[in-house]
């Protein structure tokens, strides 16, 4: 049987925990056929981003135009887009329709605290978004208000849905919520708190990128938003398990997409 295409649009990490290498394991982890678009090659490891080098706009979009023509791609997330330009050419694609199920995963800051994105860039894309999956930090960013409680991430949801996506999910693994790890939906059925519990361990690099990832699998496969997004939650929660004793790198080390330590 032939399998789901579904295509990330991503920068790369040389340390292969986050960006376009996750996304790809993450997929393959899930059974779709992954493919790809790099906007930006970065320099970086499980202690931080040294270098980023965005790529031209038209050669992400001769990427695109590549993969899209040849491919029958069933859904697409974005992560790291670089700079408004790149943004706008995916935009542009949206717009015109050639992004179906569109994840948008705003990646404004590493976990490092190194910024890779500027909020323009997320701007100029989430009105084409079918789900967008900021964390606390990105809903802040892109709200301008904070986000530090339950309360706060609802608010923020609500506030996001009305610039343009349809569905909302702030992710709460940086929020302090006591023993769960709690995130915020929020769209046309109103709004859903997902509780898992939290996963005590250092090594949650990638967690943003291997969540969208998997929200966008489920969605090509068929799945709703809501359900899409809790299997994506149940993934992540077993990859954060998996991996929390592990030692790859001296920082914090990438999650266990293929349950090696299951």
């Amino acid at each position: 049987m032939t399998p789901t295409t579904v295509l990330t649009v991503a920068g790369s990490d040389s340390g292969g925990g986050a960006g376009i290498q996750a996304d790809l394991k993450v997929f393959a982890a899930l059974g779709a056929y992954g493919t790809s678009v790099l906007t930006a090659v970065t320099a970086q490891n499980t202690r931080g981003v040294d270098a980023v080098l965005p790529l031209p706009p038209q050669t992400v979009t001769e990427q695109l135009d590549s993969v899209l023509s040849d491919f029958a791609v069933r859904a697409v997330k974005t992560g790291m887009l670089g700079t408004p330009a790149v943004a706008a050419a995916i935009a542009d694609a949206a717009a015109a329709g050639r992004l179906p199920q569109l994840v948008v995963d705003p990646v404004l800051v590493a976990t490092s605290g190194h910024r890779l994105g500027v909020v323009a860039a997320v701007e100029r894309l989430l009105p084409y978004a079918r789900v967008a999956t900021p964390n606390s930090a990105e809903a802040a960013a892109l709200t301008g208000a904070a986000v530090t409680d339950l309360a706060e991430m609802t608010t923020a949801a609500r506030a996001l849905v009305s610039g343009g996506p349809e569905w909302v999910i702030v992710t709460g693994g940086d929020v302090d919520t006591g023993g769960e790890a709690v995130d915020v939906l929020h769209g046309p059925d109103g709004t859903t708190v997902l509780r898992a519990p939290r996963v005590p361990t250092r090594h949650s690099h990638g967690t943003g990128c291997s969540f969208s990832a998997a929200t966008a699998v489920r969605l090509a496969m068929g799945d709703s938003v809501p359900v899409a997004v809790a299997v994506a939650k149940e993934y992540v929660t077993r990859a954060l398990t998996g991996a929390r004793n592990w030692e790859l790198g001296a920082g914090r080390g990438p999650l266990d997409h293929f349950g090696w330590s299951a």
